[in-house]
């Protein structure tokens, strides 16, 4: 296993790169659109990365702001409003010229209502429209309603649009456009002719010729592919998967390091769910949240589950998002003694191998997690192993996605579900859906017209402090206390992060995987074939 921590050197390494080629890897679907402003699938992210020219682009490997079609840029009236400095003499892919009324263009579709897209949800902070104001081709000033918190990092997900080509959303800035498309099959990117960047020597990027995306749902065929030699890299790769590489291949493995993906369980806490009162009860008490999280051993899970690829997980935040991480957490220690010491406080015993509580309700609920997951169905299985030896029972019911979607966000037919959760945005403002008592994505209870205790009322009153203060180091102290919060009281049990893993070809030149997506391909315009297998490329 190769664990890859150096800063890459582009300029240097770039004098090393050859020119042209095709570099193939697999989507694990088709992308649902081609319109960056609506992207929300991973495929499409996939397409819009490779080919939208972004204003400013967060580099996946130090998490530091890089100017990309803007040169500068600075954020005025306390988070309101953003003014860009546009690098000059800029053409899309087409040959339409790149100006200030492109972004214009661009930021009032993104924020269009009747559009609706998820890029542009980033930026609601408030009601109210958007201003932009041209001061000159290369000089414009975006004003919104209300303060948005990390402004500056939202661009990186916001490709440019051309405001005059006939080609619309197919004319691009970034380094490939898409010239083939056959749905279920396959999708060819190009090197953009046109493309802004260019090398250490002056040479114009991209270095590729094209991409060719092979869309394949099956990992285990994937990986015998790229095992073959017909595909180059594997974005993220399973831990099963992963291990089964460094046997064949360690140089292929490549493990960057805690990803920010983590597995979590949580109970049903919706009052008008389905179930017993007495379940209820336990469900909504901090002591039996917490005794459960102390019962399963998390080290096991990362050990057995993920062959040693994870880590116990601490709380919402990653270690991978360097800034937001509160390093004083500690994941939840496996101490099945302080598990059984916090269920008496509530009046639960242990007689006879068996768990019941003050009434003497049998201890005993069911655990849903998506059918198909290997992974989670082998956490699930020793969760249940876990929980066994303080006395409760648990069920583990396996369920297509769909369906499990269905049961936690509109019939609330469960009692506790294991399921992932990834952050693609490092800024906490983009986790509102999930911390604020009145969102949708509030899992244990969501849409709740009030807070329903004390702890989520003072979240909310810290998310919202947070995103409207313009200081980091007040955010930082807010989101802090919400993390705090949240180990504290247990809504999540959080249970492992995961690495982020990649399989990655010694064919592939200047590859520095990183744990935010796209791990692998985030400096697609420099990645490079070797010279051998350019000229294979050309017979």
């Amino acid at each position: 296993m190769k664990r890859l921590v150096a800063t890459f050197a582009v300029t240097a390494a770039s004098l090393l790169a050859q020119w042209g080629g095709e570099l193939r890897f697999c989507l694990r679907s088709d992308p649902k659109t081609f319109n960056p402003l609506l992207v929300d699938d991973e495929a499409s992210e996939t397409v819009r990365y490779l080919t939208g020219g972004v204003l400013i682009r967060v580099n996946r490997l130090t998490q530091k702001l890089e100017p990309e079609l803007a040169t500068s840029w600075k954020i005025s009236r306390q988070g309101r409003a953003i003014a860009f400095q546009l690098r000059r003499g800029l053409s899309f892919s087409d040959g339409t010229p790149f100006t200030a009324e492109d972004v214009a263009y661009t930021m009032h579709a993104l924020m269009d209502p009747a559009l609706h897209s998820p890029t542009g949800d980033s930026f609601r902070s408030a009601p109210g429209d958007v201003e932009t104001t041209v001061q000159a081709p290369d000089r414009i000033t975006i004003v919104f309603p209300a303060p948005v918190a990390g402004l500056d990092r939202l661009f990186d997900q916001v490709a440019i649009l051309s405001s005059r080509s006939p080609k619309k959303e197919a004319a691009t800035l970034g380094p490939f456009v898409v010239t083939h498309y056959t749905p279920g099959t396959d999708l060819v990117l190009e090197r953009n002719p046109r493309y802004w960047k260019t090398d250490a020597g002056g040479r114009r990027l991209p270095y590729l010729d094209r991409i060719h995306l092979d869309i394949q749902q099956n990992r285990e065929i994937e990986l015998l592919r790229f095992t073959r030699g017909e595909v180059h890299l594997i974005n993220t790769i399973d831990a099963e998967l992963f291990s089964r590489l460094v046997k064949q291949d360690p140089a292929m493995a490549q493990d960057a390091g805690p990803s920010l993906e983590s597995e979590m369980m949580w109970f049903n806490q919706n009052p008008s769910a389905p179930l017993p009162d007495y379940e209820k009860a336990w469900f909504r008490s901090q002591n039996f949240r917490r005794a459960l999280s102390s019962a399963i051993n998390r080290a096991d899970i990362c050990r057995i589950v993920y062959y040693g690829h994870a880590q116990p997980a601490a709380g919402p935040i990653s270690p991978a998002n360097r800034f937001w991480f509160n390093a004083a957490l500690k994941p939840h220690a496996f101490d099945p003694k302080d598990a059984l010491a916090r269920l008496q406080r509530d009046g639960f015993r242990f007689e006879n191998g068996a768990l019941r509580d003050r009434d003497g309700h049998l201890v005993e609920f069911s655990l849903i997690t998506n059918s198909g997951n290997q992974a989670r169905e082998h956490m699930a299985a020793m969760i249940q192993q876990d929980l066994a030896a303080i006395g409760i029972k648990l069920n583990i019911v396996t369920l297509d996605f769909r369906s499990l979607i269905e049961r936690i966000t509109q019939t609330f037919r469960y009692e506790a579900c294991l399921l992932g959760f990834t952050n693609y945005d490092l800024d906490p403002s983009s986790q509102m859906n999930v911390w604020l008592s009145s969102a949708e994505n509030h899992q244990w209870y969501p849409n709740q017209k009030i807070p329903a205790t004390p702890w989520e009322a003072e979240i909310d009153r810290l998310m919202h402090a947070q995103a409207a203060a313009v200081d980091t180091t007040k955010r930082k102290s807010d989101f802090d206390k919400v993390q705090e919060i949240v180990s504290d009281q247990a809504p999540f049990l959080y249970l492992v992060t995961k690495d982020s893993l990649s399989a990655v070809s010694p064919k592939l030149r200047n590859v520095q995987p990183a744990m935010i997506r796209p791990e692998t391909y985030w400096n697609a315009e420099y990645l490079a074939l070797a010279p051998a297998q350019l000229a294979r490329s050309a017979r």
